[in-house]
């Protein structure tokens, strides 16, 4: 008897069928279920979305089963091991796998985040691979501390009979284990100092490419000065005050002197604070540049310097934010929530596959009230069960989206219960 995934590969069964085998409700072995819905997610136009929403609250002791055993079907394997689908929990089982190819370690090291890299170092299989070592070191979200416990090359390996020496270079070197809490004090301070040090030769490419793929616009701006977007008091607080001016008092009759009686002085606003001065002056730096400097500074400025031009009126200015090669995963997911930004900026975040990557910045784009309609339908599927919850709730956010949400946290719900 031909086995259920062959009729569906086939195209044998009805729509409601299919439908049933979307949700996983046929009556077959976990393991074929698990075929079946990796099959729909993968090639099927009209039920994939359900499979993959399907999968993704499986079973988990039935999907470490399939993970662990050599014998799965390697289209199984791939779909569980992709970066889009991976769950951490599955991922110490596949690494040992050998049925999973170096091809899907390699490709998965290359896009890991942090949490996916504390599980890849932690895999014998995975680090016996040069290839895959190669994706780790350069992977952006590699600590320095993680590129120290990656084996090296086979070439690199030091002969047998250069291993006695070895300790003779302990004295010279720097990383020595009662050091280490000071070099890990430190390191903070120096990413600090080189955020405003003199830019990079990184830097100045992508301010020359940027430049150069945007030359029409950034014509076409002029000389137009900085705007924020919701008004400089938003930007610096609603305790801002220019220094050297004092805030507005109401006109008053002049106060009647008496006997023994001092005139009352006019109130004065206090001085700002040393972090209002800071940015105050920053953003008078960024007052007297045209949009050609104002694109250079988002490319090459530091942190603080990006999160005003993120703001800036002028399209091509707050877009090139969004290029700085400094730009860190924190900066996008603040970006990704404000209301105070242009829709472009907001359109254009989803537009780059490493912020996507980011769960937070898809949370935040969704529960963000100011991002476009179609962008924010775009990615809920890709929400948890308790934020899609959450974002039902939020009165911020469109009707529509609320309505959505609702919907979806049903249908997981449902079937969550079912299982």
């Amino acid at each position: 008897m031909a086995r259920m995934i062959d009729q569906i590969r086939a195209s044998k069964l009805p729509s409601n069928m299919m439908q049933f085998a979307a949700r996983g409700a046929l009556q077959v072995s976990a393991a074929e279920n698990i075929e079946i819905l990796v099959h729909l997610a993968r090639h099927n136009k009209v039920f994939g979305e359900l499979a993959r929403m399907t999968l993704a609250g499986w079973d988990e002791k039935a999907c470490l089963a399939a993970a662990s055993d050599p014998e799965t079907p390697r289209e199984v394997l791939d779909y569980f091991i992709s970066p889009d689908n991976v769950r951490p929990k599955l991922l110490p089982t596949l690494l040992e796998n050998p049925s999973v190819p170096e091809s899907q370690l390699v490709k998965l090291a290359t896009s890991a985040m942090r949490d996916t890299l504390d599980i890849i170092l932690k895999s014998t299989r995975a680090l016996s691979f040069p290839g895959v070592i190669n994706s780790l070191k350069s992977n952006p979200y590699l600590k320095k501390e993680q590129l120290g416990l990656l084996p090296p090359k086979p070439a690199e390996q030091p002969p047998p009979s250069s291993v006695a020496p070895v300790p003779e270079a302990k004295p010279a070197a720097s990383a020595s284990p009662q050091f280490s809490g000071v070099e890990t004090a430190s390191a903070p301070l120096a990413v600090a100092e080189t955020d405003d040090a003199a830019s990079t030769p990184e830097d100045e490419e992508a301010v020359a490419t940027y430049m150069k793929d945007h030359a029409h616009d950034i014509a076409a701006e002029g000389e137009k000065p900085f705007q924020s977007i919701g008004g400089v008091v938003e930007l610096l607080g609603q305790d801002y005050c220019p220094v050297g001016e004092t805030a507005a008092v109401p006109a008053s009759p002049a106060p009647t002197q008496t006997a023994g009686s001092t005139a009352a002085k006019p109130p004065t606003r206090p001085a700002p604070k040393p972090a209002d001065s800071k940015r105050e002056n920053t953003l008078q730096k960024i007052n007297h540049l045209d949009v050609k400097g104002r694109i250079q500074l988002a490319l090459k400025g530091n942190k603080e310097e990006r999160s005003i031009l993120i703001r800036d009126g002028t399209k091509v200015v707050a877009l090139a934010v969004l290029e700085a090669p400094k730009l860190s995963d924190g900066e996008v997911e603040k970006f990704a929530s404000q209301k105070n930004v242009l829709e472009a900026v907001l359109r254009q975040i989803p537009l780059k596959r490493r912020f996507m990557k980011n769960y937070i910045v898809v949370r935040n784009l969704v529960a963000n009230p100011r991002a476009p309609l179609d962008i924010s339908l775009g990615l809920m599927k890709n929400l948890l069960t308790q934020d899609l919850k959450n974002i039902s709730n939020n009165k911020e956010v469109s009707e529509t989206i609320r309505k959505l949400a609702l919907k979806m946290y049903k249908q997981k719900m449902d079937e969550a219960n079912k299982k």
